[in-house]
């Protein structure tokens, strides 16, 4: 295994993670009602959200609302939940996908609201629904190297426009059944926000280490799911196989270094139910060891895998094993283990 795909922390531990619902549900039921002229012109069957993703509701924040003071709200938790105080963070990483303008980075709004230090380093990193996972690896890093005390990362996701400008589009007249199917993925998404606050393992018996992992990158299919504020195009069925497919070969390739057959949770990024049932299968792994928020709460980007953690972290007991596995668009993926 090349060195780069696989590492090791010494001093890590993660110390809180906190969440933030978006405020209005909004379920499959009400989307499907408002292209149901759609369904009507192209032939096509109402129902497929729920029925082939397993997304019930998602959740948007409200029209007024500038969903990334979530990142600021899901910060100032994490913090107050891991005791730290702003004076003492080195590093604020902001991993959202959505954002409502290009420059600055939201990471900077995040750093001034929450009153952290000049010393404090603030930028984003955006790698679609991994950013999160990516962010724990660099944060990760940095605390071992001795450069930093403690990371707060964040991401506030807000669906609520893409799906509106999708809809608006769909509806305007002249869509095409594959219209539909490139836009099938922007209407299973949610929003949501987390927080996250990482620091080093020797100060913090109570905290839960960061052992490390591996990432792999599958880039030949970067033009599988292209997204931007109005919307995704994406190509659900061969993202699908070949997001599987890269999650396979990194799995496989791990075992010449990492046990992950029996861990005591699998912490999975939320596309669709047919996804993590997809993985299990693949990798012959037990479904009741996967916990879902996609069916409730949609597939919250980056938000998604950390979500999950934290609305299920209370079930979790010291010494527990932890893998969070990811994949997102580009393709990459990256399974992370977090003992707790």
């Amino acid at each position: 295994m090349s060195e780069n795909a696989s590492y090791r922390l010494s001093d890590t531990a993660l110390l809180s993670v906190s969440t933030v619902d978006a405020p209005e549900v909004v379920t499959s039921d009400h989307i499907d009602e408002r292209l149901q002229s759609v369904y009507e012109e192209t032939g096509m069957l109402s129902g497929q959200i729920e029925r082939l993703a397993g997304v019930r509701s998602r959740r948007w924040f409200g029209a007024d609302e500038d969903y990334t003071d979530g990142a600021v709200e899901a910060g100032h938790r994490a913090l107050q939940d891991a005791g730290v105080d702003a004076s003492q963070v080195g590093l604020c990483l902001n991993a959202s996908v959505t954002r409502p303008h290009l420059e600055p980075g939201i990471s900077a709004k995040v750093h001034a609201q929450l009153g952290l230090p000049r010393s404090c380093l603030a930028f984003d990193i955006t790698n679609a629904c991994l950013g999160v996972v990516n962010a724990i690896h660099v944060a990760g890093t940095m605390i071992d190297a001795g450069q930093i005390e403690y990371a707060l990362i964040v991401a506030s996701e807000g669906a609520r426009q893409m799906q509106e400008a999708s809809i608006a589009r769909l509806t305007a007249g002249g869509a095409t059944k594959q219209d539909v199917k490139d836009a099938f993925a922007t209407m299973t998404l949610g929003s949501g926000a987390v927080g996250l606050v990482l620091g080093r393992a020797s100060d913090h018996p109570e905290g839960h280490r960061v052992v490390g992992g591996i990432v792999r990158a599958g880039t030949e299919h970067h033009e599988l799911c292209v997204g931007g504020m109005d919307g995704m195009r994406t190509d659900s069925r061969r993202l699908f196989v070949e997001g599987l497919t890269l999650a396979t070969e990194a799995w496989n390739e791990a075992k010449e270094e990492w046990d992950w057959s029996d861990m005591d949770w699998y912490i999975a990024h939320q596309t669709s139910i047919a996804h993590i049932k997809g993985l299990c299968e693949t990798l012959d792994l037990p479904m009741e060891k996967f916990p879902l928020t996609i069916d409730t709460y949609g597939n919250i980007g980056p938000v998604a895998l950390p979500f999950t953690l934290g609305v299920n972290q209370h079930r979790m007991t010291k010494g527990q094993r932890v893998l969070l596995m990811g994949i997102g668009s580009g393709l990459n993926t990256a399974f992370t283990e977090v003992e707790w």
